[in-house]
């Protein structure tokens, strides 16, 4: 009976799933064509806020992960993967990454009840995006998975660099550093900043909350390689910010245990968005192959030619069905896993898609070269995948004790 039970409700979450591909889908391809793309990432926001409103209010997206309690849907993992599959296929600029898969999981793990009140709610409906801020290029390692994120002090140290924090006389901090790479950090309209605080008698990392208009706060849009996914350098002068939670008196707030926790949710959510972005850009190409003649003939019945595609299906969809595994069982070892293997099957399908559209694949005016930027920035910001592969080794102890470090 138990067996039946958990059958049964993996098929039902499997066809939730599967209704969020298709309505996802339907909408993107209404509203996030490439022209719509191009369009957006143009904006001061680097996103269509009116799509992203319709994804907010009508189909709940943000809130998707989040419990019920506070406007959310209650669903998990996979259902979000889901989501992520969808906007991956269409490169659709939005806030969902940095708000609802890495931000939203830290302040629903760590924020006080009134925070949680506060901000989860804002964020399930949409009005409120975040953006979680780490000193230099520290995303993988911070997140737990590229190393261990509590073997290096990556937040600055104690010193010079990254960020620090400071008490304030009569309460609260001060941040003072830089942060670099931060994904929508330009608009988003609260700010997750990690920072070292207490020295070395107590040397530690702690999360903090940064309004958009706080004083001493500058925010700059840099020029990114992947158009679509917009980053920002975020620089701290002596801005006033509150601690996301409560510190015990002993000091044992797990900042780095919520961060590694949320690493596992963003690596399958990249995993799945990676995954649609690679379908995205084969189907692309199979149109092309269908329709571009040579010698006479399309070139997609040349035998060469369907080898190399069916060879590319074949390591999307064995991509595909590591990312579901590890939505379903929550492993970090299959989630570090899945992220490699999605990671290497969009760099493999980008590629193919500029070599087989031939000249246009390299002009400006052809989407080609946006999944090609977007495979080869998610490896420069999240991998790269021989890093992920080995941390997963070393969480495995494949190889004896070891952290996963490679030379």
């Amino acid at each position: 009976m138990r067996t039946a039970a958990v059958t049964q409700e993996q098929q039902e979450r499997g066809e939730f799933c599967e209704e969020i591909r298709r309505t996802l889908r339907e909408l993107l391809a209404r509203r996030a064509g490439p022209a719509a793309v191009r369009a957006a990432v143009a904006t001061p926001e680097g996103y269509d806020t009116a799509l992203w409103a319709a994804l907010a209010g009508t189909l709940g997206l943000p809130g998707l992960a989040l419990p019920e309690r506070y406007g959310g849907a209650g669903c998990g993992p996979a259902e979000l993967a889901a989501a992520c599959e969808e906007t991956g296929r269409a490169l659709t600029p939005s806030p969902l990454l940095a708000t609802a898969v890495l931000a939203a999981p830290l302040i629903a793990a760590l924020g006080t009840g009134a925070q949680r009140a506060d901000l989860l709610p804002r964020i399930a409906d949409g009005t409120l995006t975040c953006a979680l801020a780490l000193p230099g290029g520290s995303l993988p390692l911070a997140l737990d998975l590229a190393d261990d994120n509590t073997a290096t002090p990556w937040s600055g140290g104690g010193r010079s660099g990254g960020v620090q924090a400071v008490p304030r006389e009569g309460g609260g901090w001060s941040l003072y550093g830089e942060a670099r790479h931060v994904l929508d950090g330009h608009s988003a309209g609260l700010l997750l900043v990690a920072a070292h605080t207490g020295g070395f008698p107590r040397s530690r990392t702690l999360l903090f909350l940064v309004p958009r208009d706080a004083t001493g706060l500058v925010r700059r849009r840099d020029t990114a390689l992947d158009l679509t996914r917009s980053q920002a350098t975020v620089q701290l002068r002596d801005v006033e910010a509150g601690l996301l939670g409560e510190e015990p008196a002993d000091g044992t707030l797990d900042v780095l245990g919520a961060l590694a926790a949320t690493g596992r949710l963003a690596a399958v959510a990249l995993a799945a968005e990676a995954v649609g972005a690679a379908r995205g850009a084969l189907d692309r190409t199979v149109e092309h192959a269908a329709t571009r003649e040579q010698f006479g003939r399309p070139i997609g019945s040349f035998q060469a030619l369907k080898h190399r595609l069916a060879d590319l299906l074949v390591q999307i969809e064995s991509a595909r069905s590591l990312t579901h595994c590890a939505a379903a069982d929550g492993d970090p070892v299959s989630a570090g896993l899945a992220l490699a293997q999605a990671l290497e099957a969009q760099r493999a399908a980008a590629a193919e898609t500029i070599q087989l559209h031939g000249g246009i694949g390299v002009t400006w005016e052809h989407d080609a070269h946006l999944y090609f930027k977007r495979a080869a920035a998610d490896e420069l910001l999240f991998g790269p995948a021989v890093r992920l592969r080995a941390r997963a080794a070393g969480r495995a102890a494949l190889f004896g004790e070891t952290s996963g470090e490679v030379a």
